[in-house]
Order: structure tokens, then sequence, then C-alpha cells
């Protein structure tokens, strides 16, 4: 393998780790020339999302560029553009108008867009990912522009290498890719899954500062099983049933191959919203050979731990002394009950076999048990263990009696006043993580929580709810959202040059984020730091993950740096405007 050594990294002014356009070679003072393939200028400049500065663009440039005229004479920095936006953005009445506006943005002054995000994450974040991302997939067909990524379907067998080849940009770091089979709790949307690919990489370069022409979205459309897509005059994908077995392996095998060809062994492929039995297959058959993520399974589960972890100071007992019980033996839950298997394992010095038996899942025919085990698929297996069957949730919670009570099956509201109450009548301070999104799937509101629990919860979300007052004391809950780690965890496996992801990079990154908690969180109940401080968290999850990787011999970028969180904050893109040449 090919050492890559630091003076590579070239990211000393605006960082993403790769300055292949040498815009950041220089320091901030020197102007960059605003090049494709070749200089843009006049009415092409204005119609490239990298360069466009829209009114920001100076006298000078003007001339310089042939603009003159084709803008009117007022010139506007980044900042007043920025307000202008966000108070256009502020006057839509619905969440997928905003989307939409936001898409136009990132369309038009790539930029600008970033910018925005990074400024106002807190505000966007639940615009330009979930919930607001999901209405956008099953409503994609209508509201389609332009492409944003590459399509693969079945027609692209054979010649997959080809069609990565017709990607504008050969430098790419990070790739998602889903098949759309999954898409968040609103099931198989097909092609118009695209929108989550483009969403989170948004957030790989607003949150993690992963160059945005470094990323690659990716649906491979095999079809779709949803009729109502297959009869939907507008649906933009294969008009066929989805492809199974042999046909549909080996097509994700050529994808997978021709990536590492194309882009070498460092590039990392998160999968992103494929149904259970694929995600764990893809996971399990490339995670040894290639640099493969499962955001679903991996990333949710890392999120999850950190908030437990942190949930310790509340709490005031470790994890190894609680017992878990989740609604939900998917890619979810499965995924997260073996990361907090993991780290009580570590925590203890004990086997991961032991570690399990804190941990029991509730899958749709009731309580998974050892009665069950031969009916159970092999993902399930490791966590039937031995008591007598127990149909139901509430009843599961009576028979174990859980102090920490976690939700990943994306059945709305499935957390009653009686589950609520009985988890509340054991535990003086019952932990209750609501996982599934968007908002109608979640098992319960943080109002509810809070209310049933008579303030005693500590809760958080996969989906945004705002603050709760409860007898004159107001409880904010956080999102345990995936955006908190993955962001984080791609860069860091991007300026080590990691070669593959393992488990000890996710309890890293799970520690990071924990860590980043402060007292004034706790003061409010929150068990994750509040996402204002995102880019600084994305640093230090990544110097972690990175410091990981260097240890178990797995970073190809040698030497390490002496200091890996400035080595982090330093690669990060900004998207703060260049003056041009």
């Amino acid at each position: 393998m090919e050492k890559v050594t630091n003076s590579d990294l070239k990211s000393s002014v605006n960082g993403g780790v790769v300055d292949v356009y040498g815009e950041d070679s220089a320091t901030i003072e020197h102007n960059i020339t605003p090049w494709s393939l070749s200089v843009s200028s006049g009415y092409s400049l204005l119609r490239d999302p990298r360069y466009n500065k829209g009114l920001a663009f100076t006298e000078k440039e003007r001339d310089t560029h042939y603009l003159r005229g084709l803008l009117p004479p007022v010139v506007l920095d980044q900042k007043l553009q920025e307000k202008r936006l966000m108070n256009n953005i502020r006057q839509y009445q619905f969440p997928l108008q905003k989307y939409m506006a936001l898409t136009e943005l990132q369309e038009r002054n790539e930029r600008l867009f970033y910018k925005l995000l990074i400024d106002n994450v807190e505000e966007l974040l639940p615009i330009v990912y979930t919930p607001t991302v999901g209405e956008a997939c099953q409503k994609f067909g209508s509201i389609f522009r332009r492409p944003q990524g590459l399509f693969i379907s079945l027609k692209d067998k054979g010649k997959i290498l080809d069609v990565l080849k017709n990607w504008p940009e050969r430098n790419i770091q990070v790739i998602v890719v889903t098949d759309g089979e999954r898409i968040l709790g609103l099931g198989d949307l097909g092609c118009q899954g695209m929108g989550i690919p483009v969403g989170k990489l948004a957030l790989y370069s607003a949150l993690g500062g992963v160059r945005p022409s470094a990323c690659l979205p990716v649906t491979i459309d095999v079809g779709t099983n949803n009729e109502k897509l297959l009869n939907d005059e507008f649906y933009i994908g294969l008009r066929q049933k989805r492809a199974t077995g042999q046909e549909y392996s080996e097509l994700l095998h050529e994808f997978i191959s021709a990536v590492k060809q194309n882009y070498g062994e460092n590039v990392l492929i998160q999968f992103e919203d494929f149904a259970n039995h694929n995600a764990f297959e893809l996971l399990a058959k490339y995670r040894d050979s290639h640099l493969v993520f499962n955001d679903d399974i991996q990333g949710t589960a890392s999120v999850v731990l950190a908030g437990l972890v942190s949930a310790q100071k509340l709490t005031n007992s470790p994890l190894a002394e609680h017992t878990f019980l989740f609604l939900g033996a998917g890619e979810a839950g499965t995924g997260i009950a073996e990361l907090i298997a993991l780290y009580i394992s570590k925590q203890m010095n004990a086997s991961v076999e032991e570690s399990r038996k804190k941990i029991w899942l509730v899958d749709s025919k009731g309580l998974i048990v050892n009665s069950r085990k031969d009916s159970l698929q092999d993902f399930k297996k490791p966590w039937a263990h031995e008591h007598e069957p127990v149909k139901d949730l509430l009843g599961a919670i009576k028979a174990i009696n859980p102090t920490v009570l976690i939700g990943s099956a994306g059945i709305g509201r499935a957390f009653t006043k009686e589950v609520i109450e009985a988890m509340s009548s054991t535990n003086e301070r019952p932990l209750i993580m609501a996982l599934s999104n968007p908002t109608t799937q979640s098992e319960c509101t943080a109002e509810e929580a809070y209310t049933w629990s008579k303030g005693h919860a500590i809760f958080a979300s996969g989906s945004p709810f705002d603050p709760v007052e409860y007898e004159g004391n107001v409880f904010v809950s956080t999102q345990a959202n995936n955006a908190y780690i993955f962001p984080g965890l791609g860069l860091g496996l991007v300026i080590s040059g990691a070669i593959r992801v393992h488990d000890d990079m996710l309890l890293a990154a799970a520690e990071a984020l924990a860590g980043q908690v402060s007292k004034e969180n706790y003061d409010k109940g929150m068990i994750y730091p509040s996402f204002s401080s995102i880019r600084k968290i994305s640093a230090h999850i990544a110097a972690n993950v990175a410091t990981k990787a260097y240890e178990l011999g797995l970073a190809g970028r040698l030497p390490r740096p002496k200091d890996i969180v400035k080595c982090a904050e330093s690669s990060m893109y900004s998207p703060t405007y260049r003056l041009y040449r």
C-alpha cells in the first residue's frame, strides 16, 4: 500500500483535506483562479455553483471576469447575503418549501449554502435532513429539477466503472449509497431515495468539513415494490419489481469493485437505508476488505452509546449496572445492542457474550427468548435469552424491569402512557430513547415522556422536539441524531488514510461525543451537547477516530500528526468566499 505523507493534506486555509484545485495551498490573502475544465468567466461563472458568489463579486472581479452588466450594480458581502436568505427561508410556511429553497441554493451557490447551514445548523438541520428529507423523498419525482449524484441501475450492469467515470470529480473521498428500499421509517421509495445520500453528504461537508467536491451521492436502482410509485407517471426510477438474489448481489459487487478500482482503497462507502437483510449481508461481506460503514447499524449505535455514556452522570450508575430493553430488533436495534455489549465488556473486562445478557429485545412477535431461536433470523439469535415468552412491550417491561428503554422499530406512539409509567414505577430516573423518525414514527413525544414520568425521565429522540415545561421546570430534550457521529467519523477516516472501519473506532467516536456534553447541558436534562458547536464536536470525534486508526495499524497516512485535533480542525472545508484573480 502506498504511504501518503502529511504534506499531501494541503489543508492550510479552506481545508477539506485534499486540495485538488490549489485553492487552499496559499494563504487567505492570495487570490485563486475559478476554473473547471477552463477558467470560468462571464455568464458561465454565474452558472457554476462552486465559484458563483452572486452579488458578492467585487467591482474588480466583475471587470476581470466579464460580469459587468450581468449583475445589478450593488455589491453585497456574504454575511448580508446570508441574512437576506434566512429572512426569505423563514417566510415559507411548509418545511418542504424550505427544503426546495435550500436545494436551489446548493445548486446555484455552493459556498453560500454551506455557510448558511453551518451558521444556522440547529434551525436548518431538520430541513436538510430528518424529518423533512423523508417528505422530499416521497415527492422526489414531482420536485425533481436537476440531478445530484449518480443514478446506477440494472441497465448499467457490466459498465458501472464507465458510469463512475462520467462523474466530473476524480478525487472522491466519501460515497453515500442507497438502494432506496428502507427510507427512514417510510419504506420502499425506490429511486426517489436519492434525497438521503444528497442530504447525508451535505452534512459531511457542513458538519464534518469534508470538501463537497470529494463527496459522491449514489442511488442503486434495482426496481421498487412500491405499487404507488410504479403507477405514478412522475416516478423517475425503473418501473419493475425489485431484483433480488444473485442479480442484486452481482450488481452491488460490481459497484463496490468499480469504486475501489476507480477511486482507490481509501474511499469511504457508507451504506444508507438498505433493507435489514441486505444491510447486514453487505456489511458482513465487505467490512474486512473495503472501507465500508453502515450508518443505520453502526452510526446509530455509536450516537446512542454516546448518549448512554453521558447519561451515567445523571443516573449515577455505570452502564454495566443497567438493564436494557429494545423495541425493535432490526438494523438499528441489534447494531446498538451489539455496541453497548462491546462497551460493557471492555468496561467490566468480561466477554461480549456475558455482556449481552443485560440486553433484551422485543420484535413483532414479542420478547426474543431461547424458545424462539429456531425461527429467528441469524442477526437476532445472539439476543435470545432464557425466559418465558412475553407477547408485548408492556409485559416485557414488567418481566425484565429495565432501567433503559430504547425504541427503534418505527412504530409511532408505541411508548404509551402505561409503558412510560411502568418504566417510572421501578426507576428513579428512567432513561427513554425514542429513536424512530420521522416525527410521525417516534415512539413518543418529549412532552409525553416528561409528563407521564412526572418529570423524572431522561429523554432523547430521533426526531427533534421543542422544550417542555412541566410543573415549573423546563426540560430540553436532545436529538440522538446520527449527524453527531458520521461527519466526524468520516473526517477521522479521511485524515488518517484509514483502510477499514473497526468497532473500536465507533467506541472512540461515542466517547468523544459524550465528552463534549457540558454541565450546562446536564442542568437542562440534555445527554448530548448543543448542535451549535457541531464543528468542534466533529473535530474531536475525528481526532479520536484517527488516533484509534493509528493505534490499530489501519492508518495509511504517515507519519502520524503530533496534534490530531489541530490537524482535524485545519483539514475542515470552509465555505467563506475567496477572492478571484
